[in-house]
């Protein structure tokens, strides 16, 4: 097997088990906050990333992979932007509808393009651009239902697109820059991340629901539904940083959509979540533009893997055929007994 279809089946699997995850830690929270109240969401992601943090560490004594240290600074930044990221999404959904947060979560793509397009150079086709568009065209049809505005919660909303946006790139970069695994990164993030959103995740917590995360009355089956929301929440993250990484931001945030249309079925279908023809529809359109997505970035990234091909080629053919060194304007030499002669150049003859 190739070391690009490895890397093929890699991606598939860590996209497989970011949706599957997912949907089964929604499903679990939507369990314990809905039917159980405990509604303390600030808090409980603190004790999840606390959760992911000691498992790694459990995995990085049994060996399981490497720790590789790199810039303090760089990580302590990066796990507190997350923290803040994930805070400011909880306070948009308390301060606004939930149509203007489902907003706020579909403007999370466009913004990204955006700043890897100006800041990181990358350009994204007509193709991507246009299947993007029918995918959040879909996804607001299923999911955006009234639109209440207030200025507060429009503030919340922008800060909380700026730093998901840049934490999410910050994923992809710093893998990239570092060369570290998603596993690496992750454990070495998760401390200030847990430590962020443990101080803020109370107060945020009883600011939303008026209630005391402290004083909650903990029954054996709240605890049970919090330590299996808390396990599944390990395969959430790992497979976030494994995604961004062997992805981009824009395409975690497409699978974030996917995810967002099977949880829209499984409520209906487990559930009994109401449901109408535009929530079909949204879904149906969404689907389109995801397929369409897959489809025009495995061509193009088929298309580059062709042209790196075909570059190595000429480069390999330039090195053996010594007529085309001549042609690029190298002499040869036998034993140094021959002159040098210059070459003839196209460009001075054609400018004379």
């Amino acid at each position: 097997m190739g070391e690009n279809q490895r890397f093929q089946m890699g991606t598939v699997g860590a996209l497989s088990l970011s949706v599957v995850s997912s949907v089964s830690i929604v499903i679990c929270n939507k369990a314990l906050i809905s039917s159980l109240g405990f509604s303390f969401a600030t808090t409980l992601t603190s004790w999840h990333l606390l959760v992911t943090f000691c498992s790694l560490h459990v995995a990085l004594w049994m060996k399981l992979f490497e720790h590789k240290p790199f810039d303090p600074r760089a990580v302590m930044g990066f796990g507190i932007l997350n923290g803040c990221s994930i805070g400011l999404l909880n306070l948009s959904l308390g301060f606004n509808s939930v149509g203007f947060y489902q907003m706020t979560k579909l403007a999370i793509i466009p913004f990204t393009v955006l700043l890897e397009t100006l800041f990181f150079r990358k350009n994204f086709s007509r193709s991507i651009k246009f299947s993007l568009a029918l995918l959040l065209f879909g996804v607001g049809i299923a999911t955006v239902t009234d639109l209440q505005l207030n200025m507060l919660g429009s503030i919340l909303s922008l800060l909380a697109i700026f730093t998901t946006c840049i934490a999410q790139i910050m994923t992809n970069t710093i893998q990239k820059r570092f060369k570290v695994s998603s596993t690496q990164l992750l454990y070495q993030s998760c401390p200030y991340q847990a430590i962020t959103l443990f101080v803020i995740g109370p107060f945020l917590d009883g600011l939303l629901t008026k209630q005391n995360v402290f004083a909650f009355k903990y029954t054996p089956q709240v605890l049970v539904f919090i330590v299996l929301s808390c396990l599944i929440s390990v395969s959430v993250n790992f497979s976030t940083f494994l995604v961004i990484g062997k992805t981009s931001p824009v395409t975690y945030q497409v699978l974030g959509h996917l995810k967002t249309c099977l949880v829209l079925a499984f409520g209906y279908v487990l559930l009994h979540d109401p449901f109408c023809w535009r929530n079909i529809l949204g879904i149906f359109v969404a689907v389109v533009g995801m397929v369409l997505y897959s489809y025009y970035c495995s061509i193009e990234s088929q298309q580059k893997a062709n042209e790196g091909t075909v570059q190595l080629l000429q480069a390999k053919e330039s090195e053996v055929d010594p007529l085309l060194g001549v042609e690029n304007g190298t002499s040869l030499a036998t034993d140094g007994l021959l002159p040098k002669v210059p070459s003839w150049s196209s460009n001075k003859d054609l400018n004379a």
